[in-house]
């Protein structure tokens, strides 16, 4: 399941996120989208856990959390659209 997470503090890692998920399951990875012209965080990003059933329970229970300051949005992500 690829889950879509926003709001994140800047000052949270790759390795900080996918420890959150994991309290949750198993995570195959964690990546935040990076600015390509600043290299700082965007303040979002995806994590993906190949179990639908842990990742949906992650979902339910870290949407809204507090993390370093901010609350967490998180849901399924949705397909990438194509853009022209």
């Amino acid at each position: 399941m690829n889950i879509y997470v926003g709001n994140i503090a800047y000052s949270v890692d790759e390795q900080e996120l996918g420890q959150i998920f994991s309290e949750y399951g198993e995570v195959s990875s964690a990546k935040i989208i990076i600015d390509r012209a600043t290299g700082r965080s965007k303040g979002f990003g995806f994590v993906e856990m190949p179990n639908t059933e842990e990742g949906q329970n992650a979902i339910d229970n870290l949407e809204g959390k507090e993390i370093s300051g901010r609350r967490l949005r998180v849901n399924e992500a949705r397909p990438r659209e194509n853009r022209y």
